[in-house]
């Protein structure tokens, strides 16, 4: 059996009545894209991504210098 076949009449009524093309409300009353990390801020957003990885990239390069120098080699 179906989902909508063992719910109750309340719900196969609603499913009834609600189309699949009918938009979702947001539940605290924001617009669609608001979940984007920036409002307005995206040079600084751009910014802080590319640190991080930057920062992220250049990890392995640094501690193998670090080690080259340690050991002597470099």
């Amino acid at each position: 059996m179906t989902l909508l076949a063992r719910a109750s009449a309340p719900l196969r009524q609603a499913a009834k009545r609600a189309p699949a093309s009918t938009p979702m409300r947001f539940a605290h009353g924001h617009g669609v894209y608001q979940h984007l990390p920036f409002d307005g801020k995206k040079k600084t957003f751009g910014l802080k991504v590319a640190a991080y990885l930057i920062g992220g990239f250049a990890i392995p390069f640094g501690a193998a210098t670090y080690q080259l120098k340690k050991s002597g080699a470099a």
